[in-house]
C-alpha cells in the first residue's frame, strides 16, 4: 500500500506539494506548477515527468478533470463489477506493487553485525582471550571455532526467522475492499492496480488515489498531504480544471488519507510512487533520532547538566540494546536479563574456583576457572526463543490468526476472558430473512431448502398468514399459514394490503445499501453489510430489488433518486436514506433500526388504508411480537418511513433528528444468522481450559440469549439458575452503563450476555474485568471499537469486516472473523509458551549440572594440590553449543501437549517461571550432577588406582590415564542426560513412556513419540553420533577435549542413563500423584464425570454447591476448578 508514516513534518511536505493549496482555497497555476514540479521530482525513473493528477500512465486529461464515466472508459475498468481477477493479475505484472518502494526488508549485514556484537557473544570472546592470554591454545582456538560456527548457524537461523517474520509483515499490512468480477473481495492493498473498483467507509485508510464514482456523507482527513486539520468533504459529479491544485480535488480520496465520516466508491488511477503521497514520501519517512533529545527550559536553553543527562540515557540505551534488555518482547528482554545474571552468577564461581585454589595463578587454575564460567553461560537462549516465536506467528498465519505485536504471543496463554461479538464471529454472517409482520395484514415466513444460497431470492417459498407472530406457535412447527406465490401477494396494487406490502417492501429495499443482483441465470450475487444483503433479498423475492429503482446512469434517473444518507449509529442505533420520487418530486425518508429506537420516533403506524396514532398498547405488541421473534434467534428490525415536508431542505450535514422524526411504522422483520458449526466446540473447549467467553452484540436481549444458549456461552438449562444470578448473567448495556463500578463488582457474576451493546459499553466491560483480576481478550471491527481493543489485554481485529482503524489498534487479525481462530490463536500461544517453558527449563538445567558438577569437583585435586576438572573446558562449550543447541531448538518446534486445552490459564506475573518450573530446573540439575560425579568417582576411586596425577588439567600422561577416562565417561553421562532430559521435557508431568494417555499401544508408544518431532529426533541423533569422534579421534580426543577413548566404562554409562530415567520418571510420578491429590481435595471424587456445563455453571445451578463461599470462588475466579480440570484429565488418562 502506498502509505507513509507521520514521523515527517505534514505541514512543511505539503508546503513542498501545493503551497496554500488547502480546501476552499482559490486553485492557482502557480500552486498546480509547484504540485507538478513536486511529482516530477519522485524518486524513481518510472515517475520522472509524472503529472500531478495523472495515472500511472497518462490518461487524455488528469482524473479530476475527467467525468467517472470517461475515466472508467480510458482505464478500461467497469463501475459495476470492476476488473476481472484475471485482468487484475495482468495489471500487477504490468504497474508493479501498489507501495511506495521504502521497505527495507531482511538486512543480512544488520544479521551478522547482531550476531557479533551481542553479549552473549563477547562473553565467549572474553573465555578465548583469556585462554591465549595463558597460553592455553587449544582452548582458545576451540572456543574461537564454536564462536565462528555459533555466529554462522545463529545467521541462518535468525536470517530464516526474519524471512518468516517478514513475510508475515506483509500479510498484516493493511488491506482494501475491491469488487473484481462483481464479486466483493478483501486483497493487500499492495495488490491494487489502476482501474480497480474500491469501496471504502469510516475508518478505512485509501489504499491508492481513486476517482470516486459515488460519495455518501463522504469526508477523508487529508492532514498527511495538504497539512489541513479539518476533514475535507468529497463530491463525485464535479469535475475541475486541469491546473487544479491536490487540495481542491474534491471528487478525488488520495492514499494514505483516512475516511472519518461517510462511504464511497472510486476508480483507482494511480497507484504506488504515481500517487499524490509518493511525491512526498521522502519527508515523511525520516528515521527517528536514536540520540535522547537535551531537555530545555521554557526559553529553549539548556544547562551543562541537561546535556550530560541526555548523553548519559543515549549511552544507557546503546548499552541496553546490546545487552538486549531494552529491545523486544517482555519475554525477550526478562531472558536478556536472565542471561545477564547468569553472567554474572559465572563470574562468581569463577572467583570461588580461584579461592579454592588460593587464588594460584597457575594456568590450570585459571582455565578451571574460565570452565566453571562457561558452564553457566545460556548461549542459545535468546536465539532459540527469536526462532521459536518467528515459527510460532507462522503457524498461527496456518490457522487463521495474523500476529501483529509480538507481545500477544505471550499474553494469548494468560487470556481467562473473551468478549466477543456475535454476527459474522460467533455465528456465520450470512444472514437470511426468516420472518416479516405487518401490522393489521399478517406474518410472513421464509422456508429455504437445504443448501439453497442465501443471496438466491427465487429459492425458497414464502408461508404467510393473517396473524401476528404472538399467535403462531413457531417452535412446535404448526401449520399456520399457506404458501403463496409473491405475484399473488401482490396481486392487485388497488387493495389496501398489496398497497401495505409494497410501502413495507419499498423500505425494506429502499433503506439500504446492499447490492443484490443476478450476474448470469440462476447465478446472484450480493455486497454489502449481510444484513442489508438479507432484507435486500427479501424485497427482491417481490421483485422489489432496489437497482429497479435506483438507475446506476446519471444519464438516465430511475424512478428514485437518493437526496441524503444517514449512515448507521451505534448510538442512535438506526439508519435513514432520504429518496427522491421522481415522479412525484416528494422526498420521502426510508428508515430501518432497531425495534425500541425506531417505534420511539413513530407517532403512526396504518391499519387498512388509515394511518393511527401510536398508543403505548400498540408499541408492547409491537414489542411482544419482536420478542416472539427474538426468541427463534431472529435479529428483528423495525422499518418506517414518511414523507419529508417540502420546506424542509434535506442536505447529508442537517441534524439527522429532523429526519428522523414523525415516521410511519411499517413492520418488522426478522433475520437469521445461524451460529458458525464450529462455535459450540470452540466455546466448549473455551470452558475446559478455564475461560469464560462473554458475547457482546447489538441485538436484542432475546436474540443474543437464544444464540448464547446454542454455542453453550449461557447454560441450557437457564430455568435452574437463581433470579439474580440470571439477572446478572443476560443484561442489556443500559442495564450495566447504570450501573456503578462499585455495583458492577458487587454482582455475582459479570455479564456473559450483553445485548445493545455501545462501544464505550466494551471499555466498561475491561474495566470491569481487570478488577476482578481477568485477562481480557476483545474482538472488534468499528472505529469506535479502537478504545476497548487497545485497552484489552488482547485486541482481536476482524480481518474481513474490520476497519483499518480497529486493526491498527489491535494486537492480532483474524484473517477469516472466526471465533473457533481465537481459541485455535489461544491454544498456539499456550504451546509457544509451554514450548519456552521446556527449553528454557532444559538451558539451565543443564547449567547447574555443569556448574554443580564443577563446584563439586574442585575437591579433587592432584599431588600438587591443585584441582582436577571432571569436565574440560572443551567439553562444556561442547555440550553448550554442539550437542545442546539443536535439541534445545527442537523442543521450541514441540506440538502442544493433549491437555494443553485443559488447563487453568497461565499467569503473567509468573511466566515461565513457576514454582514447579523453579523446583524442576533443580532437581533435574542436581540428578544430573549426582550422577555425573558418581560415574567420575567410581571410575576414579572404585574401578581406578585413586590417583589424580599430575598436570592432568594441561596435557596427558602417563599418570592422566585415570583422570582423562574418568573425565570420557562423566563426558558421555553428561551428553546423553542433556539429550534424554529434551525427550523427557516433551511433557513436564507425563512419562516418556506414557505421553498419550488414550493409547493402546502400552509399550510401543514412546517409539512414535520420538518420531513426531522430526527435527527433535535427528538433532538427538546427531548428538549421540557426535559425541564418538570426540572420544575416539586420536589427537582430538586427549589434546582437545582432555579425555580418552572407553571400553569397559560403558556399563557405568549405560547404568547411569538408566538410573537417569529412573529418577526422573520416579519426579515425575510423584508430580502426577501430589497435583492428584491435591485436585481430589478440592473437587470431590465425582468432578471428573461431571458434565462440561455443570463443571463450568454448577455454581449458579440449583441443587448445586450455591453456598455465598461457591459464588465468591466464582466471582473471584474459577481458576482452581481450571487446575483441577488438568489434574483429573491427566488422572483419568484421556480427554473428556
Amino acid at each position: 500500500m502506498a502509505t507513509a508514516t507521520t514521523s515527517g513534518d505534514p505541514e512543511k511536505a505539503s508546503a513542498a506539494l501545493a503551497r496554500g493549496d488547502s480546501p476552499g482555497n482559490s486553485t492557482s497555476n502557480n500552486s498546480n506548477e509547484k504540485a507538478n514540479g513536486t511529482n516530477g521530482n519522485k524518486s524513481g525513473s518510472g515517475s520522472e515527468g509524472h503529472v500531478s493528477g495523472q495515472s500511472n500512465k497518462p490518461l487524455s486529461r488528469p482524473a479530476h478533470a475527467l467525468t467517472h464515466a470517461e475515466l472508467a472508459s480510458e482505464l478500461g475498468a467497469d463501475a459495476l463489477s470492476g476488473l476481472s481477477p484475471e485482468e487484475a493479475k495482468r495489471r500487477v505484472e504490468e504497474f508493479g506493487k501498489n507501495d511506495l518502494g521504502e521497505a527495507e526488508g531482511v538486512q543480512p549485514i544488520k544479521i551478522v553485525i547482531a550476531q557479533v556484537a551481542n553479549a552473549m557473544t563477547m562473553v565467549l570472546v572474553l573465555a578465548m582471550a583469556v585462554s591465549f592470554a595463558i597460553k592455553s591454545y587449544i582452548e582458545g582456538g576451540v572456543v574461537a571455532a564454536v564462536i565462528l560456527l555459533n555466529v554462522v548457524v545463529g545467521f541462518f537461523q535468525e536470517y530464516s526467522a526474519e524471512k518468516t517474520m517478514d513475510s508475515l509483515r506483509s500479510l498484516s499490512s493493511p488491506t482494501a475492499n475491491v469488487v473484481r468480477g462483481g464479486e466483493a473481495m478483501v486483497v493487500p492493498s499492495g495488490e491494487i492496480v489502476p482501474g480497480d473498483l474500491v469501496e471504502v467507509k469510516m475508518g478505512d485508510t485509501i489504499p491508492a488515489d481513486i476517482r470516486l464514482i459515488e460519495a455518501k456523507n463522504f469526508e477523508t482527513d487529508e492532514a498527511l498531504l495538504t497539512g489541513e486539520s479539518l476533514p475535507v468533504r468529497k463530491s463525485e459529479n464535479a469535475t475541475f480544471p486541469d491546473a487544479t491544485g491536490p487540495g481542491d480535488r474534491l471528487n478525488v480520496a488520495y492514499s494514505s488519507s483516512t475516511v472519518t465520516k461517510g462511504r464511497a466508491k472510486g476508480i483507482v488511477f494511480a497507484t504506488g510512487i504515481y500517487t499524490e503521497i509518493g511525491a512526498i514520501a521522502s519527508a515523511l519517512n525520516k528515521k527517528d533520532s536514536k540520540v535522547r533529545p537535551v531537555k530545555r527550559n521554557h526559553k529553549g536553553k539548556a544547562g551543562p547538566h541537561r546535556y550530560l543527562e541526555a548523553y548519559t540515557l543515549t549511552l544507557g540505551d546503546v548499552i541496553g540494546k546490546f545487552l538486549g534488555v531494552n529491545v523486544g518482547t517482555p519475554l525477550q528482554r526478562k531472558l536478556s536479563k536472565l542471561a545477564m545474571l547468569l553472567f554474572a552468577i559465572a563470574v562468581v564461581f569463577a572467583l570461588v574456583v580461584l579461592g579454592a585454589n588460593k587464588f594460584d595463578t597457575n594456568q590450570q587454575v585459571i582455565i578451571y576457572a574460565v570452565a566453571t564460567g562457561l558452564s553457566m553461560i545460556p548461549a542459545s537462549l535468546v536465539v532459540v526463543l527469536t526462532i521459536t516465536m518467528a515459527a510460532g506467528t507462522k503457524r498461527m498465519v496456518e490457522r487463521n490468526v495474523i500476529v501483529r505485536n509480538l507481545k500477544s504471543l505471550e499474553a494469548l496463554g494468560a487470556v481467562t476472558d473473551i468478549c466477543s461479538d456475535k454476527t459474522g464471529t460467533l455465528t456465520q454472517g450470512k444472514m437470511v430473512a426468516r420472518g416479516a409482520w405487518i401490522p393489521g395484514l399478517g406474518t410472513y415466513t421464509v422456508e429455504l431448502a437445504a443448501g439453497a444460497s442465501p443471496f438466491d431470492p427465487t429459492k425458497g417459498s414464502i408461508k404467510f398468514a393473517e396473524k401476528t407472530p404472538t399467535q403462531i406457535n413457531f417452535k412446535s412447527g404448526g401449520e399456520d399459514g399457506t404458501v403463496t406465490a409473491p405475484d399473488d401477494l401482490l396481486a392487485t396494487s388497488k387493495n389496501s394490503s398489496a398497497s401495505r406490502l409494497q410501502d413495507f417492501l419499498t423500505v425494506a429495499s429502499l433503506a439500504n445499501l446492499a447490492t443484490v443482483y443476478e450476474k448470469q441465470p440462476g447465478e446472484w450475487h450480493s455486497r454489502g453489510d449481510p444484513t442489508e444483503i438479507a432484507i435486500q433479498v427479501f424485497a427482491s423475492r417481490f421483485d422489489f430489488n432496489r437497482l429497479k429503482f435506483v438507475s446506476q446512469d446519471l444519464s438516465k434517473p430511475g424512478a428514485w433518486s437518493e437526496v441524503a444518507e444517514f449512515p448507521f449509529d451505534s448510538d442512535v442505533k438506526r439508519m435513514s436514506v432520504v429518496m427522491r420520487n421522481n415522479e412525484s418530486g416528494d422526498n420521502i425518508a426510508f428508515t430501518k433500526g432497531a425495534v425500541e429506537r425506531v417505534i420511539g420516533v413513530c407517532p403512526k403506524y396504518t391499519i387498512g388504508e388509515q394511518e393511527m396514532a401510536m398508543t403505548e398498547e400498540f408499541r408492547a405488541d409491537i414489542l411482544r411480537n419482536m420478542e416472539v421473534f427474538a426468541g427463534l434467534g431472529l435479529r428483528v428490525l423495525a422499518l418506517a418511513s414518511r414523507v419529508v415536508p417540502t420546506d424542509v431542505k434535506v442536505t447529508e450535514d442537517m441534524n439527522r433528528d429532523e429526519i428522523e422524526k414523525d415516521l410511519v411504522f411499517r413492520g418488522l422483520i426478522g433475520l437469521y444468522d445461524p451460529p458458525r458449526p464450529e462455535s459450540a466446540a470452540a466455546v466448549r473447549e473455551c470452558h475446559q481450559a478455564g475461560i469464560s467467553v462473554h458475547m457482546l452484540t447489538g441485538d436484542h436481549p432475546e436474540t443474543a440469549k437464544a444464540i448464547a444458549i446454542e454455542v453453550g456461552i449461557l447454560p441450557s438449562r437457564m430455568e435452574r439458575v437463581s433470579a439474580d444470578v440470571a439477572k446478572a448473567m443476560v443484561m442489556t448495556a443500559s442495564e450495566f452503563d447504570a450501573l456503578t463500578d462499585d455495583q458492577v463488582d458487587e454482582l455475582p457474576v459479570l455479564p456473559l450476555v450483553i445485548a445493545r451493546c455501545a462501544p464505550s459499553t466494551k471499555v466498561r466491560m475491561i474495566e470491569a474485568l481487570h478488577r476482578r483480576g481477568k485477562f481480557c481478550a476483545m474482538t472488534g471491527d468499528g472505529v469506535n471499537d479502537s478504545p476497548s481493543l487497545r485497552r484489552a489485554d488482547v485486541g482481536i481485529a476482524m480481518g474481513m469486516s474490520g476497519s483499518d482503524v480497529a486493526k491498527d489498534a489491535s494486537d492480532i487479525v483474524l484473517t477469516d472473523d472466526n471465533f473457533a481462530s481465537i481459541v485455535a490463536a489461544i491454544e498456539e500461544g499456550r504451546r509457544i509458551f509451554d514450548n519456552i517453558q521446556k527449553f528454557v527449563l532444559h538451558v539451565l538445567a543443564e547449567n547447574i549440572a555443569q556448574a554443580c558438577t564443577l563446584l563439586i569437583g574442585l575437591v579433587f585435586k592432584d599431588a600438587s594440590n591443585l584441582s582436577v576438572f571432571p569436565l574440560a573446558p572443551v567439553e562444556i562449550v561442547w555440550i553448550i553449543m554442539i550437542t545442546s543447541g539443536l535439541p534445545d531448538m527442537g523442543l521450541g518446534f514441540e506440538r502442544a501437549v493433549p491437555d494443553i486445552m485443559r488447563r487453568p490459564p497461565q499467569s503473567l506475573k509468573t511466566g515461565i517461571f513457576t514454582l514447579e518450573f523453579l523446583i524442576d530446573m533443580v532437581v533435574y540439575g542436581v540428578w544430573i550432577a549426582a550422577l555425573c560425579l558418581a560415574g567420575f568417582v567410581l571410575r576414579v576411586y572404585a574401578f581406578g588406582d585413586g590417583s589424580l596425577g599430575v598436570d592432568c588439567n594441561d596435557r596427558f600422561s602417563e599418570s592422566c590415564e585415570t583422570v582423562f577416562r574418568a573425565r570420557a565417561t562423566t563426558f558421555a553421562c553428561l551428553t546423553w542426560f542433556a539429550l534424554f532430559l529434551a525427550w523427557e521435557l516433551v511433557d513436564v508431568r507425563r512419562s516418556f513412556f506414557r505421553m498419550q494417555p488414550g493409547s493402546k499401544k502400552y509399550f510401543t508408544q514412546w517409539m512414535y513419540d520420538v518420531w513426531r518431532n522430526k527435527f527433535l529426533f535427528w538433532a538427538i541423533i546427531g548428538g549421540f553420533v557426535t559425541l564418538f569422534p570426540t572420544l575416539y579421534i586420536p589427537v582430538i580426543n586427549k589434546v582437545v577435549f582432555k579425555h580418552m577413548g572407553i571400553s569397559w566404562e560403558w556399563g557405568i554409562v549405560f547404568i547411569a542413563a538408566f538410573l537417569f530415567f529412573a529418577g526422573v520418571e520416579a519426579w515425575k510420578w510423584g508430580k502426577r500423584i501430589y497435583f492428584r491429590r491435591q485436585a481430589k481435595k478440592r473437587t470431590g471424587l465425582q468432578w471428573k464425570d461431571m458434565d462440561i456445563e455443570e463443571r463450568v455453571f454448577g455454581d449458579y445451578l440449583t441443587g448445586s454447591d450455591g453456598s455465598e463461599e461457591a459464588l465468591n470462588n466464582r466471582a473471584a475466579g474459577a481458576g482452581t476448578q481450571q487446575v483441577d480440570a488438568r489434574e483429573m484429565g491427566r488422572g483419568a488418562g484421556s480427554r473428556d
